[in-house]
């Protein structure tokens, strides 16, 4: 394969994902049409694509407020206390979202940042009860290895993974 080849496939599939960022769920054929390339060529880069996890999953933008949630930011400090490939491989395995749910919440997404805090956890919870419970349970889960936390709460979602809310004009209610 030529270098121009690759660097057409890259370009390629670049413009899918950035379709697939504004919806996934749209069909092949409104992308194709939309990129003008044919549907097979769609269907083929974007299974290569999922093959080698550029993308991870496929998931729907739920509005909170209608499944009576509250949207949460959790920033973590670490402790100078090491943190063991026991607690490392807890934080990265399915169990952590287990001990979520049992503290009533629904684990969003978890990142390791460079900054003032090394982690950002993303939840939701039906309130502000079950978010502080949340918080208490990775303190007795994890004992030591947090210095400091901050909870936020988010009270309106403008856009949310690459999609604007349709009702972000509540947003001037806080303005």
């Amino acid at each position: 394969m030529s270098k121009t080849s690759r660097k057409q496939i890259d370009q390629d599939e670049k413009k899918i994902m950035a379709e697939l960022q504004k919806n996934s769920y749209e069909s092949l054929d409104v992308i194709a049409k939309r990129l003008k390339f044919s549907r097979q060529k769609i269907w083929r880069l974007i299974k290569r694509l999922e093959t080698d996890h550029t993308i991870w999953g496929y998931t729907a933008i739920l509005d909170d407020d209608k499944r009576s949630l509250k949207s949460y930011t959790l920033m973590l400090k670490r402790s100078s206390k090491p943190m063991d490939e026991k607690t490392v491989e807890a934080i990265t395995s399915p169990r952590l979202q287990e001990l979520t749910s049992n503290a009533g919440a629904s684990l969003e997404s978890i990142y390791f940042v460079h900054g003032e805090y090394d982690s950002v956890f993303t939840f939701t919870a039906p309130g502000i009860v079950q978010a502080k419970k949340f918080c208490e349970m990775l303190l007795e889960t994890y004992p030591g290895i947090f210095a400091r936390m901050n909870l936020m709460e988010t009270l309106v979602t403008v856009k949310k993974h690459h999609v604007a809310n349709p009702n972000a004009k509540k947003l001037k209610e806080f303005l």
